[in-house]
């Protein structure tokens, strides 16, 4: 989009607010719809992002911002393969190239996708005010918006204020989900985790099971002995880890590292047996029980997995539950 504006080229933002029902795409969805006919991103195709594309040139021409609701009927959730009834509300914004402020908050928005830190678009649906939030920088000069109003919205997912006149989009994240193994349930659970919204790194002692191929999606792939953990990564208080080795001695090798480090989240994959042998040997090691309790074993939620997908759907789910957890905190803090 900055590379458009640059250009000279005008935009129209296209973003889901709001949706209810069967719908191809949620909350958060974007795209952007510039002045010669192209689009970038996708609302999920079929009837709405078409209408949607339509009503943007409209947009374009007339300059002005706004909300609109689109109802899926049968016959159209029917064509995209869905049964049930469904309706999402979109915003549209009106970007000029001519307009700096809009220009800079694009080429910021760029930049940030390089960073870890966490942040967040804040839109105003009245006047079309935008902006970045972090809480490390606040909020932008001059909105109307205060703070406290925005903490309660500041979560992993978009959220729209009660009132339908604020928009609060992630941008990026600071945090780092570092798996370490590269085995079936890794191969099932890292697409997933990628899917809802982790940056993923896999770490795995062997090539054969460290291959691009496998783990599309992982932000980085670090093959290296476990005993070099320490010194391949930094691991900071966001970050999570997952230890799924082939066996007693890398989750070992990996637990006396990584409780040695302010992680967000430990867990590890396997039997109580194996859990209890483990912790033994972290003691002799002096690692203290209040950090072995830090330990998220066995890993998942228990939901009666069995298969490699199933037991990976179980994982995530504990990540989730772990991540809105810390969000809940963080709004009391």
């Amino acid at each position: 989009m900055h590379s458009a504006l640059l250009k000279g080229q005008d935009l129209v933002f296209c973003n889901i607010i709001q949706s209810f029902g069967s719908t191809p795409r949620g909350s958060g969805a974007s795209m952007a719809v510039f002045s010669d006919g192209s689009i970038s991103g996708t609302i999920g195709g079929g009837p709405v992002e078409y209408q949607s594309i339509l009503h943007a040139a409209t947009v374009l021409k007339s300059g002005v911002s706004g909300v609109r609701e689109f109802i899926l009927t049968p016959n159209q959730l029917a064509d995209i393969g869905m049964i049930c009834g469904g309706r999402v509300k979109i915003y549209f914004r009106y970007v000029s190239a001519r307009d700096e402020q809009s220009t800079q908050l694009f080429a910021d928005i760029a930049q940030l996708y390089d960073a870890r830190r966490n942040t967040w678009l804040i839109t105003s649906l009245s006047d079309g005010a935008m902006g970045i939030y972090s809480r490390e920088t606040g909020l932008p000069a001059g909105f109307s918006l205060s703070a406290d109003a925005v903490l309660p919205l500041v979560c992993p997912k978009p959220a729209l204020a009660p009132d339908g006149s604020w928009f609060v989009m992630p941008l990026t994240r600071s945090d780092t989900l570092y798996l370490f193994g590269g085995g079936h349930v890794s191969q099932e659970l890292l697409p997933v985790l990628v899917h809802i919204g982790f940056s993923v790194v896999l770490y795995e002692d062997r090539e054969q099971f460290s291959h691009p191929a496998l783990f599309p999606g992982a932000m980085k792939i670090i093959t290296a002995p476990y005993t070099e953990m320490s010194s391949r990564i930094t691991v900071n208080p966001e970050d999570y880890i997952v230890i799924m080795t082939r066996g007693h001695q890398g989750d070992y090798l990996l637990l006396e590292q990584a409780l040695r480090t302010p992680a967000s989240y430990v867990g590890v994959i396997g039997s109580r047996q194996k859990i209890a042998a483990t912790n033994k040997r972290l003691r002799e090691a002096g690692i203290s029980d209040r950090d072995i309790d830090r330990i998220h074993t066995p890993i998942g939620l228990p939901i009666g997995a069995e298969t490699p997908a199933e037991i990976a759907i179980s994982i995530a789910a504990e990540l989730i539950k772990h991540r809105a957890d810390s969000y809940g905190s963080a709004r009391k803090a």
